[in-house]
């Protein structure tokens, strides 16, 4: 019965006669069921009304007024929405096949993380990464661990004059990100590569390398909710100490730079404990963001490359 397989929803009594009552009466279904909403919408009510639109086929930005009556098969819709997410603790996006970042809309499936990196707050900034590199600087980028895509497809539709490098070791992911550039149109601006890191990049070089690599230490990732594990698991786990793609990155990433390059890294918050207790002279920049943490760091390739000679 794992993630409450053998949940079985109960129709309501009376039947709800608008479509807001079906968002109402699936809030409380998904409030009452422990549901981790940390890869959705964070609270109930607005999760509900995202999978509840989307099984009734009605636009996210219709007014609640608007909304026309709910479809003749109402319930049977709300019954395996219900079933999806509860029974089988399906995070939303992947039951709706769909997911946003920075703006953009994503084709997502079980085969790719779900978008939320901290990076996007970057992004959302209208100076982006100018306080550290100039726009007019970066004509090349690497995407490092793409996933579903949706951090280089943001990248090339920011820098419009780049071109950009997206690599992931999952070659299912990089069918999914595929659709995703197709989607975008940037067949000619983004390329997609299998490789192990930077393992089939070569003497590539970049202005800008920016990753959200796995970084869930082991110990961490076996007590995560279920939801993340519906999650590919090499997209989440990375070793006792979460380090085990974060050194190789630290170690390689200035071979990949051009000069006054940059690499923008996510750690996470606990990450970033453990990697600043075990280097207190890892001379990079924490970028604290409005909620009040980090867990992303910035560096220039050389400086990257000078510490890297002492201490890895």
């Amino acid at each position: 019965m794992e993630g409450g397989v053998c949940y079985r929803p109960v129709q309501p009594q009376p039947k709800p006669r608008s479509v807001n009552d079906w968002i109402r009466f699936v809030a409380r279904q998904m409030a009452g069921a422990e549901l981790c909403y940390a890869t959705g919408m964070q609270e109930p009510y607005p999760e509900s009304e995202y999978l509840v639109l989307h099984a009734f086929g009605l636009p996210m930005d219709l007014p609640a007024s608007q909304r026309p009556a709910p479809p003749v098969d109402a319930w049977k819709r709300i019954e395996a929405l219900l079933v999806a997410r509860i029974g089988h603790r399906q995070p939303a996006a992947y039951i709706t096949g769909e997911a946003f970042f920075a703006g953009h809309r994503f084709v997502v499936d079980e085969r790719v993380l779900i978008p939320r990196s901290r990076i996007e707050n970057i992004l959302d900034d209208p100076r982006g990464f100018t306080p550290w590199l100039p726009a007019s600087r970066v004509r090349r980028i690497l995407d490092l661990g793409t996933g579903s895509g949706c951090l280089a497809i943001a990248l090339a539709l920011a820098y419009p004059k780049a071109r950009v490098d997206a690599v992931d070791l999952s070659a299912e992911a990089l069918k999914v990100a595929a659709i995703n550039r197709e989607r975008f149109g940037l067949q000619r601006r983004l390329r997609l590569i299998r490789s192990d890191l930077f393992a089939a990049l070569g003497k590539e070089r970049y202005d800008l390398i920016v990753t959200n690599p796995p970084y869930v230490p082991s110990a961490d990732y076996a007590r995560l909710p279920v939801e993340y594990f519906r999650e590919p698991a090499m997209a989440l786990s990375a070793g006792a100490d979460g380090l085990d793609l974060l050194v190789p990155i630290l170690r390689q990433a200035p071979d990949h730079l051009q000069a006054g390059g940059l690499l923008v890294c996510e750690t996470g918050d606990d990450v970033q404990e453990i990697l600043m207790a075990r280097w207190p002279d890892l001379p990079v920049e924490w970028l604290w963001f409005h909620f009040g943490t980090s867990g992303v760091f910035a560096v220039v390739g050389e400086t990257l490359a000078v510490w890297r000679e002492h201490f890895i």
